[in-house]
């Protein structure tokens, strides 16, 4: 039934298929033959498919769409079901011997193509794996490489491990999250979760040289609640500098919030 859901999203949108094929980056000829049965698309396409019509790819591959109603098509068009983990996101993940989930560690060197190849098992089974025995065999966990200056105490050439967050409701304010997004890439920042306010998340460093900015929900592929790190070269700070900046931080925060109260009036 893909074929002829993508039909029907696709004339909803009122766009042509030469239309969703610019979108999807791919030949026109590719996309027309999913319409028509010919070909199945593969996963990275799928989920290019779901994000384009934003739609579950349950609804997309499961349900006959001709049997909804424009309203009911309408309503499951939203964010909501993918900030709260109703829509369906593909996790690749390795495994060991005994089949349990291993860390995965991006290099710096596959950084740059995490953001297309997260869902691509050919890219997860290169990567190198580990096992640390202190992290909770319950939790996914993977470790990302950290460059530049604007997380301190964590330092440029680290690797910080992440705690896989399906539900994104569940980000709390002033933590570390590791972002993954579809423009910019992986970015480990200090996290405020303006998503039911603002459909973003506001991100913060802990070095007060660089300032707050906003992500759109739908820029974002993953995120991943911060756990640990591995660091390259150990930083002394001394209580006082870590108050400081946490206090420089926070007053970041209130004025950030202040501008946009302004900017909304």
């Amino acid at each position: 039934m893909l074929g002829e859901n993508l039909k029907i999203l696709r004339k909803r949108k009122e766009l042509s298929q030469e239309d969703i094929a610019k979108m999807l980056d791919i030949p026109r000829s590719s996309y027309s033959g999913y319409e028509n049965e010919a070909s199945q698309p593969p996963i990275e396409i799928l989920l290019k498919l779901a994000a384009t019509f934003k739609i579950s790819l349950d609804l997309l591959l499961g349900k006959e769409l001709n049997q909804y109603s424009d309203l009911q098509l309408k309503e499951f068009e939203n964010y909501k079901d993918t900030v709260s983990g109703q829509n369906l996101r593909v996790l690749v993940v390795a495994t060991d011997n005994q089949q349990d989930d291993m860390i995965e560690l991006i290099p710096e060197s596959a950084k740059a193509g995490y953001s297309l190849g997260y869902a691509d098992p050919e890219f997860i089974r290169v990567l190198p794996a580990f096992n640390l025995p202190f992290l909770s065999k319950q939790k996914k966990c993977r470790a990302f490489p950290i460059s530049g200056d604007s997380m301190p105490p964590v330092s440029h050439g680290s690797f910080v491990i992440g705690e896989y967050l399906e539900n994104w409701h569940l980000i709390r304010d002033g933590f570390p999250y590791i972002v993954v997004t579809k423009n910019e890439g992986i970015i480990f920042k200090i996290i405020y979760n303006q998503i039911d306010e603002k459909q973003v998340l506001q991100l913060c460093s802990t070095n007060p040289l660089y300032q707050p900015f906003e992500i759109p929900i739908g820029e974002i592929i993953e995120v991943w609640r911060f756990v640990n790190y591995i660091c390259a070269d150990f930083e002394d700070t001394k209580p006082d500098d870590a108050l400081l900046t946490r206090s420089i931080r926070e007053l970041q925060k209130e004025v950030a919030d202040l501008k946009s109260v302004i900017l909304s009036k």
